[in-house]
C-alpha cells in the first residue's frame, strides 16, 4: 500500500467564533499553542507538542490527526458516503462557498452519521480543511489556515455581531447574600479594558452543576463585551444553605439580579442563559418580575412539577440517575451508570430507595415524599402562579425528545401571550441533549437535524435586548421547527402553527371488543355503538417505557412493536394512509375509562408504523387517576365508575407518510418512566402492596375517547 506522509497543516481552534488556539499537525504528532483568554484571537509563544490525550481541548486532537492520512487516501468527489474504519460515517450534506487565498473557493460539509460526537467534516479538492462539533448553544470549528471563510465560521462576520475585541478579565469569587442570609458562590467575569466608570450588560447563568463547569463555552461573551456571572445555586458547590430542587430559585434569582444591578461595572442590563434546570431557574427569575432582567435564552427548560418534573401528571417519575447524580453537594455524573437499575426501580417503599440502595438518605428526595399532593410545599416551584409577571424577551429552544419538553411548551404560553413580538421558538429532532445527534436509538433523522447557528443566534439575541443592537432578529420568523417524516425545517409564526386545525381520530375496537391485546381501529369519526376492551394491569408486571436509566434521556423515539403485543396494552391503528398526512403541534387525549381500582395510572401513546410494521413514538402523556381532576386536591376512584380523563401529551411535527398507519395505544404502565401505580389508592411513597387492576376503555357515542391532532395537511 502506498504511504501517503502526512504533510504539516495549521489549523486554528475556534470557540463560538473566537480564535482560542492554533494546531498544528505534522509527521512528529500534534502541537498546540493556546492564544489565552486574556488576549484571544492572538497566539503567541511557541509551539509545544501535545503528549497522550487531547490537553483540555473538546475535539479530539489526537484522534483527528490520526484520521488526517487516512482521509487524505479517499477521493471524496466521488463518494456519497464515507465509513470510517473507528465507527460511524460520513454522507455529502450540503456545499459552502467561500474566499481562500484571494479566491472563490467550494467545499463540501460531510455530515457524521451514527457517532457518539458529531464531529462533521469540511472538504475541498479532498483535503479536509476544517472540523464542526456542535452543542447546545456552544460550537467549536477546527479550520485551516486560510480557510476560515469557507466554514460556518463565516457566520461569525456579521458586521452587527458583537466583535470578540476585549479580553478575559476574572474577578473570582463573590459570595452574594440572599434576603434570607444565605451566601451564594458566585463567580465573575469582565472585558478586560474597560474604561473608568465604562459599564456593560451581564450574561448570567445559575447553575446545580458547578459553576466553573465547562465555563470555557461561556467566555465567548466576555470577549465580546458582556460581563459574564455564573453562580451555584442555594445548597450546591460552593453555596450555603439547604438544597431543595426549584424551590428557592424566584427569590433566589431576583436578590441576585439586584446584586448584579448595584455593581459599578453593570449597566443594569441582564440576560440569562441555560438548559435545563439552568433553564429553569430563568423563568422563575423572570417570575419575580425583577426589571433588570432583559432577556432569557432558554434550552430544553425544566417545567413546573406535575405538568414535567418530578410529579408529571401526578404521578412519580423515576429518573432516579439524576436524583443519584444530585445526592451530595457535588455533582458525581458517575452514579448515572450502574448496571442494576432493573433492580433498583422496584425497590419498595419509593421513599426508602436511597437509604436501600445507597445506604443513606437524599434529603430532597425525603422531602418530596413527604408532600403527595399539590400543596404549598410544590407550590413554591410553580413560577407560572406569577404568569402576569413574566414579560422577558425570550428564545426557548428544545426538541421533540426532550424529557423536559413539557417545560418549553409551559413557558411558550406564557411568553408568547405576555410579549409576542418578543418571543422566539426553536424546536428540533432532538432530547434533551439538544443539537448534537442525527439519530437517536436507531431512528434517524436527515443530515440538516444538526444546526451550525445556534450560538451565532444565541449572541444575536443578547445583542439585540442587552446592547439594542437593531440586528433584525426580532423580525425574522417567530417559530422554526423540524418536521419529522419530511426532514426539513419550516417556519411560522405561532406555535401551534395557526394553520393547524384540531381534528380528533376516535378509537374504536371495530365492534369487537379487546381483550388481550391485539389491534382496534382509529377513525375520524365517532363509533356510535361499539363494545368497550378490557385489559389487566399488575403493577408487579407493568409495561415497560423503552429508555436507558443511564442515558439519563427519557423521552427518546423508540421502536415499540413488541411492547404493544403485550395483553395489557390496547393498540388502536389507522388503515394504511392513501396520502402523507402532516401533523404539528400539541397533542391531547380525551379517554373515558374505569378501573377495579381506587386508583390507577392511564398512559396515551402516539406512534408512526411503518411498512414493515415498526412502531415509532412520537408522543405520550400520563395521568395518575386520583389527579384528574385537581393535583391538589386529589379524588380516589369509584370502582367500575367511568371517568373522563384530559391527558396532555408531548408536542411534535410528523408527517405520516402514504403507506404509513397511526397507532395509539393505552396502558397503565410507564415502568422506567415513572414507578408503576400500585392500584391501592394508598400513598405512593410509602405504599409496599399492590393489586391487579381490571381497566376498562370506553369508545362510543356517549364516552368517545379520541386523540386529538393538529393536523397541516390531511387527505380526507
Amino acid at each position: 500500500m502506498q504511504h501517503h506522509p502526512l504533510e504539516e497543516a495549521v489549523f486554528g481552534y475556534y470557540q463560538s467564533g473566537i480564535l482560542t488556539a492554533e494546531i498544528r499537525y505534522d509527521e512528529a504528532g500534534v502541537w498546540h499553542r493556546r492564544t489565552g483568554w486574556d488576549a484571544p484571537q492572538a497566539a503567541v509563544g511557541p509551539f509545544v507538542q501535545m503528549d497522550e490525550g487531547n490537553a483540555g481541548y473538546e475535539l479530539p486532537l489526537t484522534e483527528l490527526g490520526q484520521k488526517l492520512a487516512e482521509w487524505k487516501r479517499i477521493d471524496w468527489d466521488k463518494e456519497e458516503v464515507v465509513y470510517s474504519t473507528g465507527g460511524g460515517h460520513y454522507r455529502r450534506h450540503e456545499q459552502i462557498e467561500g474566499v481562500a487565498f484571494g479566491e472563490r473557493k467550494q467545499a463540501w460539509i460531510w455530515a457524521v452519521r451514527e457517532a457518539k460526537q458529531p464531529i462533521d467534516l469540511i472538504i475541498s479538492g479532498n483535503e479536509v480543511i476544517a472540523f464542526v462539533l456542535t452543542g447546545r448553544g456552544d460550537s467549536v470549528v477546527l479550520a485551516k489556515a486560510g480557510w476560515e471563510d469557507v466554514t460556518p465560521l463565516k457566520l461569525w462576520q456579521d458586521p452587527l455581531l458583537s466583535p470578540p475585541s476585549h479580553g478575559v478579565l476574572h474577578l473570582g469569587r463573590h459570595d452574594v447574600p440572599m434576603r434570607d442570609g444565605v451566601r451564594l458562590a458566585t463567580e465573575v467575569w469582565l472585558p478586560a479594558g474597560l474604561r473608568e466608570g465604562e459599564r456593560v450588560p451581564t450574561i448570567l447563568m445559575r447553575t446545580p452543576y458547578g459553576r466553573l463547569d465547562g465555563i470555557f463555552r461561556r467566555l465567548p461573551f466576555v470577549a465580546r463585551g458582556y460581563a459574564l456571572v455564573v453562580q451555584d445555586t442555594r445548597g450546591r458547590e460552593d453555596s450555603e444553605g439547604e438544597w431543595i430542587p426549584l424551590v428557592h430559585e424566584r427569590e433566589d434569582g431576583d436578590d441576585t439580579l439586584d446584586w448584579i444591578a448595584r455593581q459599578d461595572w453593570s449597566d443594569g442590563n441582564v440576560g440569562m442563559l441555560g438548559g435545563s434546570y439552568v433553564g429553569y431557574v430563568q423563568w422563575a427569575a423572570a417570575a419575580s418580575g425583577n426589571p433588570h432582567l432583559k432577556a432569557i435564552l432558554s434550552y430544553v427548560t425544566v417545567g413546573t412539577p406535575y405538568v414535567d418534573i418530578p410529579r408529571k401528571g401526578g404521578t412519580i417519575l423515576g429518573g432516579l440517575s439524576w436524583i443519584f447524580m444530585m445526592a451530595e453537594k457535588r455533582r458525581n455524573v458517575a452514579a448515572l451508570f450502574r448496571d442494576d437499575w432493573n433492580e433498583v426501580i422496584k425497590v419498595r417503599p419509593i421513599k426508602e430507595i436511597p437509604q436501600k440502595v445507597l445506604g443513606k438518605e437524599i434529603p430532597f428526595w425525603t422531602k418530596w415524599m413527604e408532600h403527595p399532593d399539590g400543596d404549598d410545599f410544590w407550590a413554591q416551584s410553580d413560577w407560572k402562579r406569577f404568569a402576569d409577571r413574566v414579560k422577558v424577551p425570550a428564545l426557548l429552544v428544545s426538541g421533540w425528545y426532550d424529557d423536559n419538553g413539557m417545560g418549553t411548551s409551559e413557558s411558550w404560553e406564557i411568553v408568547s401571550r405576555n410579549v409576542p413580538e418578543h418571543a422566539r421558538l426553536i424546536l428540533g429532532p432532538w432530547y434533551h441533549k439538544a443539537n448534537t445527534t442525527r439519530e437517536i436509538h436507531d431512528v434517524p433523522f436527515g443530515n440538516n437535524a444538526i444546526r451550525y447557528d445556534l450560538d451565532v443566534t444565541q449572541l444575536r439575541w443578547f445583542d439585540r435586548y442587552l446592547k439594542g443592537i437593531d440586528n433584525g432578529v426580532d423580525r425574522e420568523p417567530r417559530v422554526e421547527y423540524y418536521m419529522v417524516g419530511e426532514n426539513e425545517w419550516k417556519t411560522s409564526e405561532s406555535w401551534p402553527p395557526a394553520e393547524a386545525q384540531n381534528v380528533s381520530l376516535y378509537l374504536s375496537s371495530g365492534g369487537r371488543a379487546n381483550t388481550s391485546g391485539g389491534d382496534g381501529t382509529l377513525s375520524f369519526s365517532v363509533p356510535e355503538d361499539d363494545p368497550a376492551d378490557t385489559y389487566s394491569y399488575d403493577p408487579e408486571d407493568a409495561a415497560p417505557y423503552l429508555l436507558d436509566l443511564s442515558e439519563n434521556e427519557n423521552s427518546v423515539p423508540e421502536n415499540y412493536r413488541e411492547v404493544e403485543k403485550r395483553s395489557d396494552v390496547l393498540v388502536y391503528t389507522s388503515e394504511p394512509l392513501e396520502e402523507d398526512l402532516a401533523i404539528a403541534g400539541e397533542i391531547s387525549a380525551v379517554l373515558y375509562a374505569s378501573s377495579s381500582a381506587r386508583d390507577t395510572d392511564w398512559l396515551v401513546r402516539l406512534c408512526d408504523v411503518d411498512e414493515q410494521g415498526n412502531s415509532i413514538r412520537l408522543s405520550d402523556g400520563i395521568i395518575c387517576a386520583r389527579y384528574r381532576h385537581s393535583f391538589e386536591k386529589p379524588e380516589l376512584l369509584e370502582p367500575r365508575q367511568i371517568e373522563r380523563y384530559e391527558i396532555r401529551m408531548t408536542k411534535i411535527a410528523n408527517v405520516f407518510q402514504k403507506g404509513h398507519r397511526i397507532r395509539v395505544s393505552v396502558t397503565s404502565g410507564a415502568e422506567n418512566f415513572s414507578f408503576p401505580n400500585p392500584n391501592t389508592g394508598r400513598d405512593l411513597a410509602t405504599e409496599t402492596e399492590s393489586i391487579v387492576a381490571e381497566q376498562t376503555v370506553y369508545h362510543d357515542g356517549r364516552y368517545p375517547s379520541q386523540i386529538r391532532l393538529p393536523v397541516l395537511k390531511s387527505p380526507l
